[in-house]
Protein backbone atom coordinates (compact mmCIF):
# COMPACT_ATOMS: atom_id res chain seq x y z
CA UNK A 1 0.00 0.00 0.00
CA UNK A 2 1.44 3.33 -1.06
CA UNK A 3 1.64 5.95 1.67
CA UNK A 4 2.85 9.53 1.56
CA UNK A 5 3.30 11.71 4.61
CA UNK A 6 3.82 15.40 4.03
CA UNK A 7 5.22 17.67 6.74
CA UNK A 8 6.92 21.00 7.24
CA UNK A 9 4.03 23.37 6.68
CA UNK A 10 3.24 26.24 8.98
CA UNK A 11 2.54 29.94 9.26
CA UNK A 12 5.18 32.30 7.92
CA UNK A 13 5.37 35.97 7.06
CA UNK A 14 5.66 37.13 3.49
CA UNK A 15 9.26 36.88 2.34
CA UNK A 16 9.95 33.96 4.62
CA UNK A 17 10.94 30.39 3.86
CA UNK A 18 9.77 26.86 4.56
CA UNK A 19 10.93 23.42 3.54
CA UNK A 20 8.34 20.70 3.04
CA UNK A 21 9.09 16.98 3.21
CA UNK A 22 7.22 13.98 1.88
CA UNK A 23 8.14 10.48 3.06
CA UNK A 24 6.96 7.78 0.69
CA UNK A 25 6.51 4.09 1.37
CA UNK A 26 4.99 1.16 -0.45
CA UNK A 27 6.76 1.62 -3.76
CA UNK A 28 10.27 1.63 -5.21
CA UNK A 29 10.78 5.37 -4.87
CA UNK A 30 13.55 5.78 -7.43
CA UNK A 31 11.43 4.17 -10.14
CA UNK A 32 9.15 7.19 -10.22
CA UNK A 33 9.06 10.87 -10.95
CA UNK A 34 7.51 12.84 -8.09
CA UNK A 35 5.51 16.03 -8.03
CA UNK A 36 4.26 18.72 -5.69
CA UNK A 37 0.77 20.15 -5.97
CA UNK A 38 -1.15 22.66 -3.91
CA UNK A 39 -4.80 23.33 -3.38
CA UNK A 40 -6.87 26.12 -1.90
CA UNK A 41 -10.50 25.62 -0.86
CA UNK A 42 -12.87 25.42 -3.78
CA UNK A 43 -10.14 25.22 -6.38
CA UNK A 44 -8.48 22.48 -8.38
CA UNK A 45 -5.07 21.13 -7.49
CA UNK A 46 -2.33 23.29 -8.99
CA UNK A 47 0.76 21.44 -10.17
CA UNK A 48 3.85 23.34 -9.07
CA UNK A 49 6.82 21.05 -9.56
CA UNK A 50 8.04 17.73 -10.85
CA UNK A 51 11.37 15.98 -10.37
CA UNK A 52 12.40 12.92 -12.33
CA UNK A 53 13.75 9.76 -10.73
CA UNK A 54 17.46 10.71 -10.72
CA UNK A 55 17.03 14.46 -10.11
CA UNK A 56 18.32 15.39 -13.55
CA UNK A 57 15.13 17.01 -14.81
CA UNK A 58 13.03 19.48 -12.87
CA UNK A 59 9.93 21.41 -13.86
CA UNK A 60 8.23 24.30 -12.14
CA UNK A 61 5.04 26.25 -12.60
CA UNK A 62 5.67 29.85 -13.56
CA UNK A 63 4.09 30.95 -10.31
CA UNK A 64 6.92 29.43 -8.25
CA UNK A 65 9.86 29.39 -10.65
CA UNK A 66 12.95 30.96 -9.12
CA UNK A 67 11.54 30.76 -5.58
CA UNK A 68 10.89 27.04 -5.01
CA UNK A 69 13.37 24.18 -5.34
CA UNK A 70 12.40 20.52 -5.47
CA UNK A 71 14.81 17.76 -4.46
CA UNK A 72 14.77 14.14 -3.42
CA UNK A 73 16.77 11.65 -1.40
CA UNK A 74 16.12 8.25 -2.93
CA UNK A 75 17.86 6.41 -0.11
CA UNK A 76 15.42 7.98 2.35
CA UNK A 77 12.47 7.77 -0.04
CA UNK A 78 11.83 11.41 0.67
CA UNK A 79 10.84 14.33 -1.53
CA UNK A 80 11.51 17.93 -0.51
CA UNK A 81 10.26 21.35 -1.52
CA UNK A 82 12.31 24.32 -0.42
CA UNK A 83 10.21 27.46 -0.61
CA UNK A 84 11.71 30.94 -0.38
CA UNK A 85 10.37 34.47 -0.78
CA UNK A 86 6.94 33.22 0.12
CA UNK A 87 3.93 35.30 -0.84
CA UNK A 88 0.37 35.39 0.49
CA UNK A 89 -0.80 33.78 -2.73
CA UNK A 90 1.32 30.71 -1.87
CA UNK A 91 -1.10 29.98 0.95
CA UNK A 92 -2.51 26.50 0.26
CA UNK A 93 -2.44 22.88 1.29
CA UNK A 94 0.56 21.20 -0.31
CA UNK A 95 0.58 17.59 -1.49
CA UNK A 96 3.23 15.34 -2.92
CA UNK A 97 2.26 12.96 -5.68
CA UNK A 98 3.74 10.05 -7.62
CA UNK A 99 3.74 9.93 -11.40
CA UNK A 100 1.43 7.23 -12.67
CA UNK A 101 1.81 7.91 -16.35
CA UNK A 102 4.36 5.25 -17.11
CA UNK A 103 7.11 7.60 -18.30
CA UNK A 104 9.93 5.44 -17.05
CA UNK A 105 10.78 7.65 -14.09
CA UNK A 106 10.64 10.86 -16.09
CA UNK A 107 8.15 13.64 -15.54
CA UNK A 108 4.93 13.54 -17.55
CA UNK A 109 4.32 16.17 -20.23
CA UNK A 110 2.32 18.42 -17.92
CA UNK A 111 1.81 19.11 -14.23
CA UNK A 112 -1.73 17.83 -14.25
CA UNK A 113 -3.44 15.71 -11.65
CA UNK A 114 -4.45 13.08 -14.19
CA UNK A 115 -0.80 12.01 -14.49
CA UNK A 116 -0.25 11.65 -10.75
CA UNK A 117 -1.49 9.67 -7.79
CA UNK A 118 -2.10 11.23 -4.39
CA UNK A 119 -1.94 9.33 -1.14
CA UNK A 120 -1.21 11.89 1.57
CA UNK A 121 -3.17 14.36 3.66
CA UNK A 122 -1.04 17.29 2.67
CA UNK A 123 0.52 19.98 4.81
CA UNK A 124 -0.88 23.48 5.23
CA UNK A 125 1.19 26.54 4.37
CA UNK A 126 -0.12 29.93 5.39
CA UNK A 127 1.70 33.11 4.39
CA UNK A 128 0.69 36.29 6.14
CA UNK A 129 1.19 39.71 4.60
Amino acid sequence: QIQMVESGGGVVQAGGSLTLSCIVSGLIFDDYAMGWFRQTPGKEHEGISCLNWNSVDTFYANSVKGRFTVSRDNAKQTLYLQMTDLKPEDTARYFCAVDQGGYGGDCPPALLTRYFGFRGQGTQVTVSS
